[in-house]
């Protein structure tokens, strides 16, 4: 196996080495660039055909090419014959010129190794094609193998040979002379067309009488290459040595049976005793077998029959035999309207053009794409045919793969997508442009297609614009979303915006509507839910085009509007949209089902946002109080109230020094201690009476600090105060001064307390301070001394409120805060104004002005002084009562 690999690889190397070696010196290389080789054909296949471009214009070209090694073992005489003959052939088929006969792009050329010449672009011979492969390259290609001929290629085929030989009997006033499969040649696209003309004989008669051929007489001696194919000749052409344009007639018949019949002829000639081989044909066509004419089709088999016949006369001529009813088929006569279409006019171009659809369906794929596509396309240089060219072009485009229409039909359509004029154009695009998106590649597509949409949609048009906003939809998942976002929604926008038709206002809205699904959510709820509000008409249709928009993105299961967005921007548009006055009692209804459904959302995401929230709160107290193991006062977290007093509390009790607030601990009646609480109410009391009295002048009082530690009995200590309050004097009563105060007085004097700022060195939670300190700061003197009237009237309540909690447990008693006549509470006044009389009848400052900024002087009253006198007195008999009662 792998000699014989080898041995072929050697023999195509050899061949193909032998080839470039053969055309290298000849001077069609000079124009041209010889590709592989692709076919053979001609007298005896003698001609290898390539194909090849020409350099100056890339063009596609065939190139002819005849090796003059294949006569080397002739001697010189037949070798000049042969080559003569087929210089002769090629010269004459140059000199003709007709769509049926192969055209010639470049002459003979002649060098020491070879004759070429180059024709328009070549597929195969028919002998190739009906399976005779002499001369071809090894392996043969798969396509020449693998072809396989339509009915409608050879229908049309033999009628365009016929049309070839009614040009050359009519028209030039020649017999071919040598029709034979290997002188019909197949081009690019599938057309017939003849060459061959080394056997050509023209009239020797003047062209206006009646024509007259000369024929030579059949030498056997001469080499195959010097004589026509016997096996297609007529017998009157051996026989008879005559010959006429019915010859031809007859060589086309036995070509038409040998198509039908796998490339074999009517009769198998002897080409060593031709005469004898002849005489026993022309027996056996006066009574032709009908079996021999069996694999004919029906409604050609008569008149190949006639074809065939004996004498010249019956045979028909080619002008008849074009008009057979064989070759009045659908696909034959479409073809042949091609091939004379430039001899129409546009009117009849655009007919035809019209109703080819209805054809196209019926023909062959190879057909189509190869015969007709070709001539479509070289129609789009006509302005005013591409409307009706284009419809067929894109249902051919339809039928073809990825790769052909890439390679085949993409070319050519590009040019049309920036045409502009006539309008139709945009609107076939429009129309197919789910079959453009699918086969043009990414790149085509962002250049060319793309564009083209945005064109339409930005067109002055109402109507182009109408029907590419209702096809965007239909191809919208096939574009890239960055074009959908950067491009096209952009336009679609200014579209609808700017707009004067309400028609094109509103299909806007409906295919923003259908593409939402291919957005990002993000994007829709930043530029195309504002964009709805920014729309000025109020018409019906535009309302619902709205709703709907809002609708799709709340309903989408990939968009959705968060409850944010719903309560603040989306609601209040619709809501305000909803009583339009435009809208009657269906489209009003349909506003209000969305936005009940856009609220029960908004209520059940909201409210389960809470519960959720509401456990995690309680989740974490649970925490927090699960995780101490030995509760007290100072372990536990107060509450967001308890937080709030606090604070509110810091601030009435706080000052500002050197521009920065201090912050103390507010009081706690249950942090003080006894003696803190005695020494609270005198100083209390000793403001009051000092503010009832004119104002002092500032005088030094020797303060003492005391420094017994010994534990005092509080019952004693108690008693005695209260028998003192009501004789004590501001000028024989000693205070103590404070050994820190928190707010120093900017006064000289003494400090004065005003029982309610703390130290920062006592501990509220033990209730204990260093010795030698004193709890309550010093106040400032009489000048600057603030009203202290609303805090009066409790101070003996408030002292007997403390008792209460000392003792209740020990010997249970009515509360001391039901007999007082008004709140026992000494921390309310700092927050609420007091209605109790005070001592002045002007208006004061309030407690706690300088410390806390929040109280106001107009806050407050001053009763008569009278009456805060009685009121003192009264409580201090009362607990006095009270405490003999309770010690005895």
């Amino acid at each position: 196996m792998e000699s014989m690999l080898n041995k072929l690889k050697t023999t195509v190397t050899k061949v193909t080495a032998d080839v470039t070696s053969a055309i290298m010196g000849n001077p069609v290389t000079r124009e041209f660039e010889v590709g592989r080789h692709i076919a053979s054909g001609g007298p005896g296949m003698c001609w290898r055909i390539y194909n090849g471009t020409k350099k100056s214009t890339k063009q596609e070209v065939g190139v002819f090419v005849f090796d003059k090694k294949m006569i080397d073992k002739y001697q010189k005489f037949d070798k000049d014959q042969i080559v003569d003959s087929l210089k002769r052939g090629v010269q004459q088929l140059t000199r003709l010129r007709h769509p049926r006969l192969l055209t010639v792009q470049h002459p003979l050329e002649e060098s020491r190794d070879c004759l070429a010449f180059c024709t328009e672009p070549v597929f195969a011979s028919l002998s190739n094609v009906l399976g005779h492969w002499d001369n071809l390259p090894s392996p043969v290609p798969n396509d020449i193998k693998e072809y396989k001929l339509y009915n409608v290629e050879t229908k049309y085929g033999l009628l365009q040979i016929t049309e070839g030989l009614s040009f050359l009997h009519n028209g030039v006033k020649m017999v071919h002379g040598n029709l034979c499969p290997e002188n019909i040649i197949l081009n690019k696209s599938g057309s017939w067309k003849i060459m061959g003309f080394d056997f050509s004989i023209s009239s020797s008669n003047p062209s206006d009488s009646e024509p007259k051929f000369s024929c030579k007489e059949w030498e056997p001696n001469l080499p195959p290459l010097s004589l026509p194919n016997p096996e297609y000749l007529a017998p009157e052409y051996i026989l008879s040595v005559s010959c006429d344009t019915a010859s031809d007639m007859y060589s086309l018949g036995v070509v038409a049976h040998a198509v039908f019949n796998e490339g074999k002829p009517v009769f198998a000639v002897n080409k060593h005793d031709i005469f004898k081989s002849f005489s026993r044909q022309l027996d056996q066509l006066t009574n032709i077998n009908p079996a021999l004419l069996n694999k004919l089709p029906e409604e050609v088999r008569e008149h190949v029959k006639m074809l065939l016949s004996v004498s010249p006369t019956v045979r028909p001529d080619a002008d008849q035999m074009t008009k057979i009813p064989f070759f009045d088929d659908v696909g034959a006569v479409t073809l042949q309207y091609f091939d004379s279409l430039f001899q129409r006019d546009n009117l009849q171009k655009s007919q035809f053009y019209k109703g080819l659809p209805k054809v196209l369906p019926k023909l062959p794929k190879r057909v189509v794409v190869y015969r007709i596509l070709p001539v479509l396309s070289s129609e789009f240089i006509n302005p005013d045919m591409v409307p009706f060219v284009l419809p067929n072009v894109l249902l051919i485009a339809e039928e073809c793969t990825k790769d052909e229409y890439i390679r085949l039909i993409l070319p050519d359509l590009t040019p049309v997508f920036k045409q502009q004029e006539p309008i139709q154009i945009l609107l076939i695009f429009l129309q197919k442009m789910d079959l453009l998106l699918t086969k043009t590649p990414p790149e085509d597509i962002k250049n060319s297609v793309l564009p083209m949409v945005y064109r339409a949609v930005e067109a002055p048009s109402v109507q182009i614009q109408e029907l590419c906003l209702n096809i965007i939809p239909t191809f919208a998942n096939l574009i890239d979303y960055p074009s959908i976002k950067n491009a096209l929604i952009p336009r679609i926008k200014s579209a609808c915006l700017q707009t004067s038709s309400l028609a094109v206002r509103v299909n806007s809205l409906v295919c923003l509507g259908k593409i939402l699904e291919y957005m990002d959510k993000w994007f829709v709820i930043d530029e195309i839910l504002p964009f709805l509000q920014q729309i000025p008409s109020k018409e019906p249709a535009v309302l619902m085009g709205i709703l709907g928009i809002y609708k799709c993105t709340f309903s989408h299961k990939k968009l959705g509007i968060p409850k944010e967005n719903l309560a603040t921007k989306s609601l209040p548009h619709l809501v305000s949209l909803s009583i339009d006055s435009n809208l009657n009692l269906n489209q009003f209804n349909s506003f209000m089902a969305v936005i009940r459904e856009m609220l029960s959302r908004m209520e059940a995401e909201h409210k389960t946002k809470l519960e959720q929230l509401h456990i995690m709160q309680e989740q974490q107290k649970s925490l927090n109080i699960s995780g101490t193991s030995k509760p007290s006062e100072e372990s536990k977290i107060p509450s967001t109230s308890q937080q709030i007093d606090d604070i509110l509390g810091s601030m009435g009790a706080n000052g500002k020094e050197n521009g920065s607030s201090a912050v103390a601990p507010q009081p706690n009646r249950m942090s003080l201690t006894l003696e803190e609480k005695q020494r609270l109410a005198k100083e209390q009391e000793q403001a009051a009476k000092l503010r009832s009295q004119q104002p002092l002048a500032p005088q030094t009082i020797k303060a003492t600090t005391s420094t017994n530690s010994k534990t005092k009995d509080l019952t004693n200590s108690l008693l005695n105060n209260m028998a003192s309050l009501n004789t004590m004097s501001m000028t024989n009563t000693p205070r103590q001064p404070m050994a820190q105060s928190v707010f120093p007085s900017p006064c000289t004097g003494p400090p004065i307390s005003n029982g309610f700022n703390f130290p920062p060195t006592v501990n509220m939670a033990t209730n204990t301070r260093p010795p030698g300190s004193s709890v309550f700061s010093g106040m400032p003197t009489t000048t600057s001394t603030p009203n202290f009237g609303a805090m009066v009237q409790n101070n003996s309540q408030m002292n007997m409120s403390a008792l209460d909690n000392l003792f209740t447990s020990n010997k249970p008693k009515m509360s001391l805060n039901q007999m007082a006549p008004v709140n026992s509470n000494p921390w309310l006044g700092q927050f609420a104004p007091n209605t109790q009389p005070a001592m002045h009848g002007g208006p004061v400052a309030g407690f706690g002005m300088q410390a806390n900024p929040f109280f106001t002087p107009q806050n407050y009253s001053q009763p008569s002084p009278a009456a805060a006198n009685q009121s003192g007195m009264k409580n201090s008999t009362s607990v006095n009562n009270d405490l003999k009662d309770l010690f005895g």
